[in-house]
């Protein structure tokens, strides 16, 4: 929680109405169908694609709402918000995205961050289930991964926890860097590369590099390097950019080697045996699944817990009570 005031100082911006610096933030409202809890929240009045933010503003003063973030082409008059925090910025999403940076860096715990073309929310849901009875997860609700879905996610984030699991996705280039100032994973997962989103990048080698960006910081990566775009990226991302970094590669493969080398993949009768070998140490594990891409993703799944110290047969266990994921 942050006073009205510290959130001023955060974001940069400045008060042109302060009636109570003291007012406490818990809720971050962007939608202003979603209010829940007037007296606490602090709407921000991004941009719609039909409507800009400011057009609610006086509606949700008059449901209770007492602080808002607003940019210059707001205009009141102050006696129309009698007891009203009105906080000016130049830019509102830049002001939602430094608060929740702001917020991200005041824990220590770790933080899991996952993006690629396909399979970032199966594998944020998956690793979920799989580490629920070690940790007390913060994660994305639903695919929240994108400018706005991003810092709502990651306004989540409370004393209680114990690892947080966020998707970060982009549709250009230069939108990363933000998300990953936000996120800070320091375990990173990239989860495969694809045409999805693709129009707003030159080509999947550009897409790649600009999706990377999220792991500057990150202590490792885990990927699968059967795709030799993907390969070849990470490798120059980790000898280039990371160069002299504490930086650890974890990658999966069935054709070459690999943190975790795949021997054998066996389907039948709805489930999958994968044969793999990590370490020197050969195991066995199983899944309630057949389709390849959810083959994939519990590949990476079970890379990340594998890193994260996970017992090879306590691993295997879980693994085969993965349950599906509600997809949007």
């Amino acid at each position: 929680m942050y006073n009205i005031a510290d959130i001023e100082k955060i974001t940069g911006g400045k008060f042109l109405l302060s009636n109570n610096s003291a007012a406490v933030i818990e809720h971050l409202l962007i939608d202003s169908r979603k209010l829940l809890f007037p007296s606490s929240t602090l709407f921000f009045t991004l941009a719609g694609p039909r409507r800009q933010g400011h057009a609610f503003v006086k509606d949700l003063y008059s449901k209770g709402v007492r602080s808002f973030i607003i940019d210059a082409t707001f205009i009141f008059l102050p006696q129309d918000f009698e007891g009203a925090n009105i906080i000016a910025v130049k830019n509102v999403l830049q002001a939602l995205q430094q608060l929740t940076a702001y917020h991200r860096n005041q824990f220590a715990f770790p933080v899991i961050g996952i993006t690629g073309s396909n399979g970032k929310t199966m594998v944020k849901e998956w690793l979920c289930q799989l580490l629920q009875n070690d940790f007390n997860i913060v994660r994305s609700p639903k695919s929240y991964n994108s400018q706005i879905g991003v810092p709502l996610s990651v306004w989540q984030m409370n004393a209680n926890n114990t690892l947080g699991i966020f998707e970060a996705g982009i549709s250009q280039p230069d939108e990363m860097q933000q998300l990953a100032k936000i996120i800070a994973p320091n375990i990173g997962v990239f989860t495969s590369i694809g045409e999805a989103h693709g129009e707003g990048f030159l080509n999947i080698r550009q897409k790649i590099n600009e999706k990377l960006k999220l792991f500057v910081n990150s202590n490792v990566l885990v990927y699968c390097a059967d795709d030799p775009d993907l390969n070849e990226a990470v490798n120059a991302f980790k000898n280039n950019v990371r160069a002299g970094d504490s930086f650890e590669i974890f990658s999966w493969s069935k054709k070459e080697s690999a943190s975790l080398q795949i021997i054998a993949t066996e389907s039948n009768q709805g489930q999958t045996i994968i044969s793999a070998q990590c370490k020197e140490q050969a195991f066995n594990f199983t899944i309630p699944f057949i389709d390849v891409a959810s083959v994939e993703n519990a590949i990476t799944c079970c890379c990340v817990l594998l890193y994260m110290g996970i017992d090879i047969n306590a691993t295997a266990e879980r693994m085969l009570q993965l349950r599906p994921v509600a997809m949007r």
